[in-house]
């Protein structure tokens, strides 16, 4: 799809920052500038989070030009975001001011470029973020680091309002109170808005100064848009709070700069905010444009200078493609399941839209539990609706669901009561949002835990019949999802047994076997089945949805007279299906001098296009096809690429 495309070069920036002197209107404009090269990285990369980004805007335009003490330089202040969603706002602020290269303007979520969330490997960037929560506490071991250096540079970090739902927020305060952290703010970007919804209507955080005052931390307040309410905030800050850790609660609008994103915009009695993820649709970009440009260009004319001269390309953009996702069908079986099944109760992390759950909350409001971003609550929870009798299923995205309440799910399991968890966008795609959202290590982390087995479908059919299992399994159950279309060529598979351990053929072949679970991995096989064809070699393509479960009979049966196989998984590969195959091949010693190789993640998965990713980790159909040929062909190893190459990028002078 052809787009024409705005953004701002950095000379534009240079002109307004040199002959704009006052230094309000100067935050401003740049701010406005900023939104528009967000706007711009978040449409090319077809993805982003453009809610978050502009309500932080005007607080990093004032940090940056006017607050901090030369940010991003050894031994100046040092700023972060903790929520980290507000990324290609920070990127578009810093690129303005020369901190990071141009180019990287046309490289939002692309490999080698700027990943979705903020990691060490960009300049200027102290902490992997967007795994929410973390902020304060890394924040308070810098300042003691600092302190042990000599050093006196003030740290302030960014954070949401619907992030301080997690509890680690809350942990963290009272140790910076305790050490008299007087170089420690943190920004609350107060915008009322979290992933779905309302704040209030989420885990409503109550009264957020008293909260914070009883932590022994100083509290102010400033309209988050205003920079001379956030100049006073500042020196309120520093002279009335010296020695103590400080919270400057930023009341903003999500979306805020432009009437088309702003959340003040949303109709009456909408509860959803449709711009905190994703790229825009082409009528709200012009508009926004439209609007951001316009509010430059007035701060500009009020300062007697020319019009803004952005820069325009034609691009072909991607379009969002078409199918079936496998959480959207899964919220409409667990619904319809829930009509005959009262037991079901479905808890929610603050994901009810990507987790597929709205269905279920306007069908059975009474057994719809939502839960914000409180990951080991919620899981806790589930346990104690097990112990009420009920089969409680919890959701998230895969990447938290797993993570942070591991220690509650094992608790969970050592109580033999059944739940299931439902994890989304689970394995390596998709991956523009970098490795704080890819699950690529939920099946080692659950794999071990006793009465608790772990599924991925990789169909339609193959997913009624997990859901059937998660609703009789005397075990808990971890079912992983994938947010990716579904191929066609795995969309319109017939139903068939689901039976533990036992996996389904769906391409046969002579010379050598290969494993995996979910739609990604196997369309992948499925094409370099086909590319092995063409060379004469035929791979049998075995779809085995267990990752902690094999029989050993059929796997017996599959392989013999097979001297070949292979198991590729979208994960790390410790504690996966390769080990659980390898190691039930070597106790029954069935697999005596064959060839046998595991394909998976070795190292932190790279942030670009899902086709880049997908490559540069060795994980596309070409490079299987070649691996797997390599061995069956007796060629020799091939060269795998691993993603592991250290990636660093350079910033400008």
């Amino acid at each position: 799809m052809d787009r024409s495309l705005a953004w701002i070069p950095r000379t534009e920036f240079a002109r307004v920052l040199g002959h704009v002197d006052d230094p309000y209107d100067r935050a401003l404009a740049f701010a406005a500038m900023s939104r528009i090269n967000t706007l711009y990285m978040i449409s090319r990369a077809g993805s982003g989070h453009i809610g978050s980004s502009f309500s932080a805007a005007d607080a990093v335009s004032w940090l940056l030009l006017e607050e901090l003490d030369r940010p991003f330089e050894d031994g100046g202040d040092v700023y972060f975001s903790s929520k980290g969603h507000d990324a290609p706002g920070l990127y578009a602020a810093m690129i303005a001011l020369g901190r990071l290269d141009e180019d990287l303007l046309h490289r939002l979520r692309r490999i080698d470029g700027l990943p979705g969330h903020p990691d060490t490997g960009t300049p200027g960037m102290p902490f992997n973020t967007g795994s929410l929560g973390m902020g304060i506490s890394k924040a308070k071991g810098l300042v003691l680091a600092h302190r042990l250096a000599g050093r006196t540079s003030r740290v302030v970090v960014m954070t949401g309002d619907g992030e301080l739902q997690e509890g680690q927020n809350w942990e963290a305060l009272p140790g910076a109170a305790r050490y008299g952290m007087g170089e420690l703010t943190v920004v609350v970007d107060h915008n009322r808005l979290q992933s779905d919804t309302y704040v209030a209507d989420v885990s409503d955080l109550g009264d957020l100064t008293g909260k914070f005052t009883a932590a022994g931390w100083g509290v102010l307040h400033c309209d988050g848009h205003d920079p001379r309410q956030l100049e006073k905030a500042f020196a309120q800050r520093a002279g009335e709070h010296p020695g103590r850790p400080v919270v400057i609660i930023a009341d903003t609008v999500k979306g805020g700069g432009c009437p088309t994103f702003a959340a003040t915009s949303m109709a009456p009695g909408e509860w959803r905010y449709r711009h905190h993820s994703g790229a825009p649709a082409p009528e709200d970009h012009d508009a926004a444009l439209r609007e951001l440009t316009a509010t430059a260009d007035e701060l500009l004319r009020r300062h007697g200078l020319a019009p803004l001269r952005p820069e325009t390309l034609t691009l072909d953009l991607p379009a969002k493609p078409a199918g079936t996702r496998l959480p959207e069908l899964y919220g409409r079986l667990l619904t319809e399941a829930a009509h005959e099944d009262p037991r079901i109760v479905a808890l929610d992390g603050d994901l009810v839209l990507d987790t597929g759950l709205i269905p279920f909350r306007d069908a059975h409001p009474d057994r719809f539990v939502e839960c914000g971003i409180a990951e080991q609550d919620m899981v806790s929870m589930a346990g104690g609706l097990a112990a009420g009798g009920l089969r409680p299923f919890a959701h998230s995205f895969s990447c938290f669901l797993h993570a942070r309440p591991n220690e509650h799910i094992y608790n969970n399991a050592t109580e033999r009561r059944p739940v299931v968890y439902v994890g989304s966008l689970a394995g390596l795609l998709p991956a523009g949002p970098g490795h704080s959202h890819q699950a690529v290590r939920d099946v080692s982390a659950l794999s071990a835990v006793p009465g608790l087995t772990v599924l991925e479908p990789s169909h339609p059919a193959q997913l009624a019949a997990a859901l059937d299992y998660c609703r009789t399994s005397e075990d808990s159950v971890y079912l992983r999802l994938s947010s990716q279309v579904v191929p066609a060529e795995l969309a319109g598979l017939p139903p068939a047994p689901l039976v533990p351990g036992r996996g389904h053929v769906l391409r046969a072949g002579r010379d050598a076997v290969a494993f995996g679970a979910g739609p990604v991995v196997l369309a992948q096989l499925l094409g370099a089945a086909g590319l092995l064809a063409a060379e004469g070699v035929e791979l049998t393509v075995v779809d085995l949805p267990w990752h902690n479960r094999i029989d050993p009979t059929w796997l017996d049966e599959l392989l013999t007279g097979i001297r070949h196989a292979f198991v590729v998984e979208h994960q790390y590969g410790s504690g996966g299906q390769a080990d659980l195959i390898a190691r039930q091949l070597l106790e029954t010693g069935t697999w005596d001098g064959a060839s046998f190789r595991g394909i998976g993640l070795t190292d932190v998965p790279r942030c670009g296009t899902d086709a880049e990713v997908l490559a540069a980790h060795g994980m596309d159909a070409p490079h299987l096809a070649q691996l797997i040929g390599a061995d069956v062909l007796g060629r020799g190893r091939a060269t795998e690429p691993t993603g592991e190459t250290p990636w660093k990028l350079s910033a400008t002078n």
